[in-house]
């Protein structure tokens, strides 16, 4: 951690870094954390798959004060999926330092969103729109926020989001800190930073610094629009190539379920995270991938961005993404750290034009390749599979993951609806031995039940000598949060 040291970043931070595998601050995190830190307005330049998200994350949550109850932190992206990917980062680099990050999204409930700003949140990442509702009602309080963030600002004006920049930022105090940051910077969208910004330094991330610039191999197979060609596809690619390491990117969650379950009962030794899956069971899975207790992972979009593993073999685009970037993450899963790597991209008729302009943006070769296998190829990789079940498993055995060690998430089922309170809970809490204020994390109250994150490795000693409290004079039972 001493590249990350030389910022001066609380502990907590540093120790969150370290459990995430942040080892060396990319470029664009190297010239965006200091600035943050010392409260500069910036807009910034810098492609997808630099790091930018973190290098905004880790000062907002160094510069937040543990235990404080005021929304420090307005993030704006143009959409829902950026918007639970940034989230994510953020409540990970803040987890140890107990900061409370919320998604303020479209469609979903705005009641519930309103119980949770009450209940006192840091950082919130927001979609235009529905920044604009809690703002008209008066659910959201801006007078404390001491930093702005517009991400993929380009992106934010040509799709028309400029009336509600303008009057989200009506409601932002002058003199709070504002980062803008952008794929492309033309000179209109300068013209519209100096509207909104005074005396900003302009951070530009060179192109020869972008993750397209490594030694990527890209190819793609032309399949039949029937899904079972594409699963061949894929068995023909694993079977001839022989990868030590494989990750297997979908569109959607239900999609990375099936691929998981056919190739599960088809003796591949694969593992799958989506949205539904909890962040404590992602790291776990995540970590047994790096230590080679599997060798295949399956993820859906929604966290393609929050997979840190150097040294993968080869990425398969199972379905094309329809977002150009998504593709620009998707494969610099491979080809880390000064290594060469392999990404394969599986392209029906119907996703065709997607990958044409995906083609187009990269600006780099993606040779169209036919691969077939036979049957020593197939039996030698499943035999290289059966070694690897012999000598690892992810079974109770494993080693569990890194962030679980040091936190446990509990579920108590008993909420809002009781009318439970943070202090009820952190009462209840207080009264158990060798529990004291310093081990309680974030929580959060639903409507029926709380969760709590337990702090210091103390979670798993709790639960073993707990299975309920009492809280406010109710029993309440309590479980680990899956």
């Amino acid at each position: 951690m001493k590249d990350f040291d030389k910022f001066n970043l609380d502990k907590e931070i540093l120790k969150s870094l370290n459990i995430l595998d942040y080892n060396t601050p990319t470029d664009v995190q190297d010239k965006v954390i200091p600035n943050l830190i010392d409260k500069n307005n910036i807009l910034v330049k810098s492609k997808t798959g630099t790091g930018k998200s973190a290098s905004f994350a880790i000062p907002i949550c160094n510069q937040i004060k543990s235990l404080d109850k005021n929304l420090r932190a307005l993030v704006i992206v143009p959409t829902r999926e950026l918007a639970l990917q940034v989230k994510g980062e953020i409540e990970n680099i803040g987890r140890i330092k107990k900061i409370k990050c919320s998604a303020i999204l479209g469609k979903d409930s705005f009641n519930n969103q309103v119980l949770e700003l009450k209940q006192g949140v840091n950082v919130v990442v927001a979609t235009p729109g529905r920044m604009i509702d809690h703002i008209t009602k008066g659910s959201v309080d801006l007078n404390s926020l001491e930093y702005f963030v517009i991400d993929e600002v380009d992106k934010m004006f040509t799709k028309g989001f400029k009336t509600d920049i303008d009057t989200i930022m009506k409601n932002v105090d002058k003199n709070v800190c504002k980062a803008f940051f952008s794929a492309t910077v033309e000179d209109s969208l300068k013209h519209i930073c100096d509207e909104y910004m005074k005396n900003y330094k302009y951070i530009e991330i060179q192109e020869s610094e972008d993750i397209l610039k490594s030694e990527i191999l890209q190819q793609y197979i032309e399949v039949k629009d029937e899904n079972n060609s594409k699963y061949s596809a894929l068995e023909s690619l694993l079977y001839k190539l022989k990868p030590e390491t494989t990750i297997v990117f979908t569109n959607t969650k239900k999609q990375s379920q099936n691929l998981y379950e056919n190739m599960k009962e088809a003796g591949f030794l694969v593992e799958h995270i989506n949205g539904d899956i909890s962040q404590e069971k992602r790291f776990y899975i995540i970590d047994a991938f790096k230590q080679r207790k599997f060798n295949i992972l399956i993820s859906s979009d929604i966290i393609s961005r929050g997979i840190h593993i150097d040294d993968v073999s080869l990425v398969v685009n199972y379905d094309i993404p329809v977002d150009k970037e998504i593709y620009v993450h998707r494969i610099g899963r491979t080809g880390r750290a000064g290594k060469s790597g392999r990404a394969v991209s599986l392209v029906s008729k119907h996703e065709y034009k997607n990958f044409e302009e995906i083609k187009n943006y990269t600006e780099q070769e993606i040779d169209l390749i036919d691969i077939e296998y036979n049957e020593n190829d197939k039996n030698d990789y499943m035999l290289k599979v059966k070694e690897l079940k012999n000598n690892s498993s992810i079974s109770a055995n494993s080693e569990e993951d890194k962030f679980s060690q040091e936190i446990t998430k509990i579920h108590i089922n008993i909420g809002k609806k009781k009318k439970i309170r943070i202090g009820d809970i952190v009462g209840a809490l207080n009264n158990i031995d060798n529990i004291e204020n310093e081990d309680l994390g974030v929580i959060k109250i639903y409507d029926n039940y709380s969760t709590v994150d337990i702090l210091n490795k103390k979670g798993a000693q709790f639960l073993k000598y707990n299975s309920e409290i009492i809280v406010k004079n109710k029993k309440a039972k309590i479980r680990e949060e899956k």
